[in-house]
């Protein structure tokens, strides 16, 4: 055990390089180098094991992490993340929605928008489960895009009418899983819009499985061979085909965060207050709510009620249904 007194010192690790984690593979951390001479083949990526002082603090896709040790990035070669960066956001989610607060889950840090991607027909869209996924965009200081996918299959003005009011961005395109990709290519329906919002951005796609999440992928980044599955015929739900997360580089700068679709999002570890923060012009009128308002529509006294403006009212009910979706069933 060695004659060494136990200090509880740690080093400074002044010469720590920093980098962003691109994949997580059975506590390997792929990470891609800021300053990328440092890698002998100026990819700028290296393999890196989580340094013991770390502890057991969650690492995740999007982190910004300092490193020490071999940085050649050769075969073989593994660094030591030492250190975690202040995060500007982090989308987070439980694991279901009875757990304790204690149990939200990190999933990915550091990034700029929550582009949450929904099939308008094969598989129908799931409202509820798009609400989720706005909340969680709120909470995590992230701002929401809402990407349509299969859009020739349907009329998809209603599910948009749902979301009007809370001014949530939105972009059609006719790509998914099933073979609209030759279409789509020919006439670049929807595809260069979703570029343009996204360029120079890290980016996060969710949505249940067969959306087409990983088809948008590949018409966005024709070098990411991201594997794509068909959509069920008989119980209308998609094949998982991403595992992990995984942060991928588009040609025109920014990043595109590829996660395992779900079927569920729990949100048990948001607060109402959490929710309103996505609504900066709603915020002044609850003010005036009681201590302990949850601002739901059951609240007799909640200043949100007394709305008069009809464009204010909508902004209300659809608040009052996203705080609705955190503990609802999302199917």
């Amino acid at each position: 055990r060695g004659s060494r007194p136990r200090t509880k010192q740690r080093p400074s690790h002044s010469d720590a390089v920093l980098g962003m984690v691109t994949r997580i593979d059975r506590g390997h951390y792929r990470i891609r180098l800021d300053d990328r001479g440092l890698t002998e083949d100026s990819s700028g990526d290296i393999t890196a094991m989580k340094a013991r002082e770390l502890g057991r603090g969650k690492v995740v896709v999007g982190d910004r992490v300092a490193v020490v040790g071999d940085t050649s990035g050769r075969t073989g070669t593994l660094a030591r993340m030492v250190r975690i960066e202040e995060r500007r956001t982090l989308l987070r989610r439980s694991a279901e929605d009875g757990d304790a607060a204690g149990s939200r889950r990190p999933v990915v840090a550091n990034a700029d928008l929550l582009v949450v991607v929904t099939a308008v027909a094969d598989p129908a869209p799931r409202p509820r489960m798009i609400d989720r996924y706005l909340v969680a965009a709120y909470d995590a200081g992230m701002e929401p895009l809402l990407v349509l996918t299969k859009s020739d299959l349907a009329d998809a003005s209603g599910l948009l009418s749902l979301y009007e009011p809370l001014g949530v961005p939105s972009v059609a395109t006719r790509l998914g899983p099933r073979g609209h990709e030759a279409a789509s290519r020919a006439d670049g329906d929807g595809v260069d819009a979703l570029r343009e919002a996204i360029v120079g951005r890290i980016s996060v796609l969710v949505g249940h499985s067969g959306v087409g999440k990983s088809t948008l992928i590949n018409a966005l980044i024709p070098t990411a061979g991201r594997a794509t599955g068909r959509v069920n015929g008989v119980t209308g739900k998609g094949r998982h085909t991403s595992t992990s997360a995984v942060s991928l580089a588009l040609p025109e700068g920014g990043r595109i965060v590829d996660t395992p679709g779900v079927r569920g999002f729990g949100l048990a570890h948001v607060s109402p207050d959490d929710v309103l923060r996505g609504f900066v012009d709603l915020a002044g009128l609850a003010e005036a709510c009681p201590r302990g308002c949850t601002h739901a529509q059951a609240e007799p006294d909640c200043a949100l009620g007394q709305a008069a403006d009809p464009n204010t009212i909508a902004r209300v009910v659809s608040f009052r249904r996203l705080l609705a979706a955190r503990t609802d069933d999302w199917s």
